[in-house]
């Protein structure tokens, strides 16, 4: 079987690999990288191609799919290093104070 045959996944997941693609599409990737990481992304929920049979019972990660646009935070939230970013330069170089004091002070 050549490299990139999808003859093996079932048709659920073509299906979701195809919805995994259109929300990367969305967000401003291009056609032919979108296609690959929805790919790897649905290899990391299911674990590969599931119509051979070897493996066909394990379970799905859905880590993957709860993780989609977002970097740190809660959904909804600033992505990594956004909400620093906004603050003045004066309020983080003071967090960064404290925090190296805390640090000094518990020995770590």
């Amino acid at each position: 079987m050549p490299r990139g045959d999808k003859s093996a996944y079932t048709a659920k997941q073509k299906r979701q690999a195809e919805h995994i693609e259109e929300g990367y599409e969305k967000r401003g990737v291009s056609k032919k990288e979108a296609e690959r990481r929805a790919w790897a992304t649905e290899n990391k929920i299911s674990g590969g191609g599931r119509k051979s049979g070897s493996g066909k019972d394990k379970k799905e990660n859905h880590a993957p799919m709860k993780k989609g646009g977002k970097i740190g935070g809660v959904r909804g939230g600033k992505k990594g290093g956004e909400a620093s970013a906004a603050r003045p330069a004066a309020a983080r170089k003071a967090s960064a104070k404290k925090a190296a004091a805390t640090r000094k002070r518990r020995g770590t």
